[in-house]
């Protein structure tokens, strides 16, 4: 059976944890943010954890990252 690829957007946009878990960038922080209050801006900082249906996804788009 022949190797599976990995898809090249999501190799740039995810990244996996420790216990397996999927790290993203938060979106709706690029480009607008003078229509964001303070608070938005300050709890979308860094990267958080996707749910476990976006989750399941991404580990099909990357297959070997685990």
């Amino acid at each position: 059976m022949p190797k599976m690829k990995t898809k090249s957007g999501a190799k740039k946009r995810f990244s996996f944890t420790a216990s397996g878990r999927v790290k993203a960038g938060v979106a709706g922080k690029r480009h607008r943010l003078i229509n964001h209050n303070a608070k938005y801006i300050r709890t979308n900082r860094g990267t958080k954890i996707l749910s476990k249906g976006d989750e399941g996804l991404v580990k099909w788009y990357m297959p070997y990252n685990r």
